[in-house]
C-alpha cells in the first residue's frame, strides 16, 4: 500500500507558518496592525545617529483626535512665510536648525498635548516615559499604497473646477512651471504635463519632490472646498492610500479625449534620422503607430511618455543613446521586456490576461518568430519619390487601414472535432479530446482583443498553442513525432510523451481557471480499463 506524503507535507508547512505568526505576535505584543497612515519620525538621523529607535506616528488617529476637540491641522503645522495658506510639513516649525531645537520641540509639544488630553479626561498618548514611544519593536506595519491620478480622476477635477467665464477647464490651478530667473511660478498654456515631469522623487533646489508637492496641492484644496462644505477628496492619508479607499474611488466609464494638439496617428521610423551605419533599426520599415487608439488603452500618458510629452526619439531615445535618455537608444527603448515603458514590454504584458496567458504561459521561452516583426513594421504602400515625398501621417494612416485583424483560423472543415489520444493507452482507456470545442473556445475568448487579432491574423497562429514548434498547417504532425515515450535524455528540455501531454493540459487549465478536469483527477480525463 503507497502512502503520499503531500498531505503532510502540506499540514506541516501551515503548522510552520502558524506556528511563526504566533511567535511573531507574541514578541510584537499582538497580530500585525496594518496602517496607511503609518509616518517613520527620524528627523533627527539628519544631524546625527539615532540615539533611540524612530517613532512610529500614525497621522489619521492624531487628526481624528483633534476633530473631537474642534481643531484642526493649523495645532500641529504651521502656515509658511510664502503663503498663509499653505501648511508646513515639519511639526510646530519651518525648518530645522539643530539637533537640541528640533528634539526639544517634538518632547515638549507632544507631551504637553498628551498631558492636557489626560488632564481633561480623553485618552492620550504617552507623558515622559521613552520607551512608549520609542520602541524597539511594533506591532504596526504599513499598508501605504502609491495614489495614481488616472485620466477619469483628472476629468472629475477638471469638471468641477471649470473657469466659469470659457466653461473650460482651469488648468492653471494645478499646472504651472518655476521660473528660476523670476523666482516665482507661471502658467505656460499648452505646455500642460505630469507633475511627475519636474516633481521628482527627493526635493531638488526649488522643487519639491512628488510626495510633498501632491500633498500640498491636493490637500490644501481639499481644505479649502471643506471649509466652503463643498464634495470634495479626502483629507486623510487613509482616504487615498488604503487599498479598500481606493477601491471606492468613483470611476467615469466613458472620459472623453484630453485635447492637447496630440497627433492622432505617428509614423515611427528610425531611418528618417541620423544614425550610424551599424545601427539596427536604420534598415527596418517604419511603424504606423494609432496614437488615439492607445489613448484609450492606457489611463495616463506616463505609460509611454514617463519623462516628457516630447517625442521619445527626439530629446532622450535617441538612435545612438544619450544623458537625457539614461543612455536607452531608440530600438531599446522600444523592445526592452519587462515594463510597460516599451512597445514590445506593454504587448508582452497583455500576455498574462486570463484569456491570453492560457496559450501564451506554455511558449513563455520561445523567441519571438520573423513575421512578428512584420506586424508592427509594415511596407510602405508606395515609394517615395525625390521631387514628392509622402506626407508621414498620410502614410501612417494608409498602413493603419491596409491592416486587418484575424477573425477565426482554419475552415471548420480542417479542423478535427474529436482527436482521440491513445498513446498513454495502457492502465486507462484512451482520451477523447473535444480540440473542436477548445479552439471555439480559444477564438471566443479573444475575439474582441484588437492586439490578439492583429498577431494571429496568420492562419494557424492560434493552433501553436500546443503544437507549439510544429509549422503553420491544418494537418500538424502528431505530438508523439518529437516527444519519445521515454524522455530524451540528451535533452532534458523536452518531456517525454506523457509528461508533455499533462504539462499542456494542465497549464492551460489552470491559468482558464477551469475547475474540471482536476490536474489531480486522473479518472477526470482518463477512464479506467475494465480488467
Amino acid at each position: 500500500m503507497k502512502i503520499s506524503i503531500l498531505p503532510w507535507a502540506g499540514i506541516l508547512v501551515v503548522f510552520v507558518l502558524v506556528l511563526t505568526l504566533c511567535i511573531e505576535a507574541k514578541e510584537t505584543g499582538g497580530f500585525l496592525d496594518h496602517r496607511s497612515d503609518l509616518i517613520t519620525i527620524d528627523t533627527l538621523e539628519s544631524f546625527d545617529a539615532l540615539e533611540r529607535p524612530e517613532v512610529i506616528f500614525l497621522h489619521d488617529l492624531h487628526t481624528e483626535a483633534l476633530e473631537k476637540s474642534n481643531k484642526d491641522c493649523r495645532t500641529c503645522h504651521l502656515s509658511e512665510k510664502s503663503s498663509k495658506d499653505r501648511l508646513s510639513f515639519k511639526f510646530k516649525r519651518l525648518e530645522d536648525t539643530d539637533k537640541k531645537q528640533v528634539m526639544d520641540i517634538y518632547h515638549a509639544e507632544c507631551m504637553g498635548c498628551h498631558k492636557e488630553m489626560s488632564a481633561s479626561g480623553q485618552t492620550a498618548g504617552p507623558i515622559e516615559v521613552c520607551g512608549e514611544c520609542h520602541k524597539e519593536n511594533t506591532k504596526l506595519i504599513s499598508s501605504r499604497l502609491p495614489m495614481a491620478f488616472d485620466k477619469s480622476l483628472h476629468f472629475r477635477h477638471t469638471e468641477t473646477n471649470k473657469d466659469e467665464k470659457t466653461n473650460k477647464g482651469n488648468c492653471a490651478l494645478c499646472h504651472h512651471e518655476y521660473d528660476e530667473k523670476a523666482k516665482k511660478l507661471f502658467y505656460a498654456k499648452d505646455k500642460e504635463g505630469s507633475c511627475r515631469y519636474c516633481h521628482m522623487k527627493e526635493t531638488e533646489d526649488n522643487r519639491m519632490s512628488i510626495r510633498l508637492a501632491s500633498h500640498s496641492g491636493c490637500i490644501d484644496c481639499h481644505k479649502k472646498a471643506v471649509a466652503e462644505k463643498k464634495k470634495t477628496g479626502p483629507i486623510k492619508c487613509a482616504g487615498c492610500h488604503d487599498a479598500n479607499m481606493q477601491q471606492k474611488i468613483e470611476k467615469i466609464a466613458e472620459v472623453p479625449r484630453l485635447e492637447r494638439k496630440q497627433p492622432d496617428v505617428v509614423l515611427i521610423q528610425a531611418n528618417n534620422q541620423k544614425t550610424k551605419k551599424d545601427d539596427r533599426m536604420s534598415g527596418m520599415n517604419p511603424v504606423p503607430f494609432d496614437h488615439k487608439a492607445h489613448e484609450g488603452y492606457n489611463d495616463t500618458c506616463l505609460v509611454c511618455h514617463h519623462a516628457s510629452l516630447d517625442s521619445c526619439s527626439k530629446k532622450c531615445h535617441t538612435p545612438t543613446a544619450s544623458k537625457e535618455g539614461n543612455y536607452v537608444n531608440f530600438e531599446s527603448a522600444m523592445h526592452q521586456k519587462g515594463t510597460k515603458k516599451s512597445c514590445l514590454g506593454c504587448h508582452e504584458m497583455n500576455k498574462n490576461q486570463p484569456n491570453c496567458a492560457a496559450c501564451h504561459s506554455l511558449d513563455a521561452e520561445n523567441p519571438m518568430i520573423e513575421t512578428s516583426c512584420k506586424i508592427c513594421h509594415m511596407k510602405p504602400l508606395l515609394k517615395n519619390s525625390p521631387a514628392t515625398p509622402m506626407d508621414e501621417k498620410l502614410m501612417a494612416e494608409m498602413l493603419l487601414k491596409s491592416r486587418t485583424a484575424a477573425s477565426g483560423t482554419y475552415r471548420d472543415e480542417d479542423i478535427p472535432e474529436k482527436v482521440i489520444i491513445k498513446e498513454l493507452a495502457e492502465e486507462y482507456e484512451p482520451v477523447e479530446l473535444p480540440h473542436g470545442k477548445i479552439i471555439k473556445t480559444l477564438l471566443n475568448n479573444i475575439k474582441d482583443n484588437t492586439l490578439a487579432g492583429y498577431f494571429h491574423a496568420e492562419k494557424g497562429t492560434v493552433c501553436r498553442s500546443c503544437h507549439h514548434n510544429s509549422p503553420l498547417d491544418p494537418k500538424p504532425p502528431r505530438c508523439g513525432s518529437c516527444h519519445g515515450k521515454p524522455f530524451d535524455q540528451g535533452n532534458i528540455f523536452k518531456p517525454g510523451i506523457k509528461g508533455a501531454y499533462h504539462q499542456q493540459c494542465n497549464r492551460c487549465h489552470q491559468e482558464l481557471n477551469i475547475e474540471k478536469p482536476t490536474s489531480t483527477g486522473c479518472t477526470d480525463c482518463h477512464k479506467t480499463k475494465k480488467k
